[in-house]
């Protein structure tokens, strides 16, 4: 979503980077860079002016124009002002014995969806939650909540009545009933013109009695959803935001905006359709994904939830024994499919968002791969030594690729199997897979030796 801005800032911070030395003049042309770019990006009008305000302040201090590297300096007053933009510090969920969840938010911002994803999450921390079924308006939005409610495994609590607060009070009886300890209930989308809806909304809050209020904003509609977030606190008081559509081609008014406007925090931010892409809202992280710095720690944290605990254990035997074997791919393939689309997991490098630039990151390519690994046998895939060359004319065909491609992938694992086997032995890789062979220190050093025992044996 922050692409676009993304490249704006950073062009912006370019020059000021390479400079050893900072005047008022570059840093007042920089802050009308960042000001345009934050105006595109659809952010309130009020918020980029503080911004900037702040951020020139701090540019023009002393610790800034006097530090060894002032370029380096505004960056990270960028950085720590955008983090404060969007609320310092992880902001969770309220707990108590029982918890009730309450989500509201405008038809169509994608509560119902949000409901389970948020239950999902939920379940990862070990807690038992329940779906209840409360929104009462819109055609067939007890039975979407169903069939999520199976795809992740948590009851759904629903009733015949046509009055919402009834059905609110009968879920979260019946989920406590049955030994949860966590009710989200599911509202109708609203208007926020609609008085009428949202005065039952003040009635279902009142009947839940919720640990936590959290408006669902689509992050689509840049601007508006700060209007929406405003109208809506007027009449319930959420504790926080959960953003979607996070992973469209939204301009970011809405992250960057609605803290600041509202004082609410954002607390989950929804990356794609699937139930498992909602994400813990960092700010600072955010901040640095905008800057171009990466995101090592969401990363991380994707790559631990992807793979099992034994499933970590037995790749990483094998590697460190400098195994690398066809079915070792796949099993690291699925792990990093889990992760999500290759292009956001390369982006959270460091860096790696500008050297990829404009290119994008096909990955029907990895797919091909996974094709041709699928059409061995078994015995291929654990001892690719086997693999002669009828072998690969047979697997090509499997596979729709050429003999070419498979030989490429062939010697690709051949020399990823070496490189285990150095780093297996604590040393370095002599020769890397896109190098030259070159003279290996440690070989030379063993031949001088063996010629200079044989001059003092003559």
């Amino acid at each position: 979503m922050f692409d676009s801005l993304s490249d704006k800032l950073q062009s912006a911070l370019g020059d000021l980077r390479k400079r050893g030395k900072l005047d008022e003049e570059q840093i007042s042309r920089a802050m009308r860079e960042i000001r345009l770019a934050l105006l595109e990006a659809d952010v309130n009008f009020e918020v980029v002016r503080e911004f900037t305000a702040h951020v020139r302040e701090r540019a023009l201090g002393e610790e800034v124009l006097k530090s060894l590297t002032p370029g380096q300096q505004v960056v990270k007053v960028v950085h720590d002002e955008l983090t404060q933009l969007m609320g310092e510090g992880e902001s969770g969920l309220a707990f108590g014995k029982f918890t009730v969840i309450l989500l509201a938010g405008l038809q169509g911002a994608g509560k119902t969806t949000i409901a389970a994803k948020l239950a999902r999450h939920l379940q990862a921390e070990g807690r038992k939650p329940g779906l209840v079924a409360a929104d009462l308006q819109r055609p067939a939005a007890i039975d979407q909540l169903e069939q999520l409610g199976a795809q992740v495994g948590v009851p759904v609590y629903r009733t015949d009545t046509k009055d919402a607060v009834e059905a609110t009070r009968s879920g979260i009886v019946r989920a406590r009933a049955d030994g949860l300890d966590t009710a989200i209930v599911d509202t109708a989308g609203r208007l926020q013109i609609d008085d009428d809806l949202m005065r039952e909304l003040e009635r279902v809050r009142d009947e839940a009695k919720p640990h936590n209020v959290l408006l669902v904003l689509d992050a689509m509609t840049g601007q508006e959803a700060v209007n929406v977030a405003q109208a809506f606190d007027e009449r319930i008081s959420f504790d926080g935001v959960i953003l979607t559509k996070l992973d469209g081609d939204a301009r970011g008014g809405a992250a960057l905006s609605v803290k600041a406007i509202t004082g609410k925090p954002i607390k989950f931010a929804s990356t794609g359709e699937k139930v498992d892409a909602l994400e813990v809202f960092h700010p600072d992280r955010m901040a640095s994904r905008i800057l171009g710095m990466g995101d090592v720690l969401t990363l991380i944290e994707r790559a631990e939830a992807a793979v099992e605990e034994d499933e970590q254990a037995e790749m990483e035997k094998r590697l460190r024994a400098g195994q690398f074997t066809f079915d070792d791919f796949l099993r690291a393939f699925k792990m990093l499919k889990r992760m999500g689309p290759l292009q956001g997991v390369l982006k959270m490098l460091p860096g790696m968002g500008q050297q990829l630039g404009d290119l994008d990151v096909d990955d029907s390519q990895m797919a091909r791969v996974e094709a041709i690994v699928l059409s061995m046998t078994p015995l291929e895939r654990s001892r690719p030594v086997v693999i002669d060359g009828k072998r690969r004319q047979r697997i090509a065909r499997g596979s729709g690729t050429t003999v070419e491609q498979v030989n490429q992938l062939l010697e690709a694992r051949k020399q990823m199997e070496k490189m285990m086997k150095q780093l297996g032995r604590g040393k370095m890789p002599a020769v890397l897979p896109d190098q030259a062979p070159s003279t290996r220190p440690s070989m030379t050093r063993k031949a001088s030796s063996k010629r200079k025992k044989r001059k003092s044996r003559r």
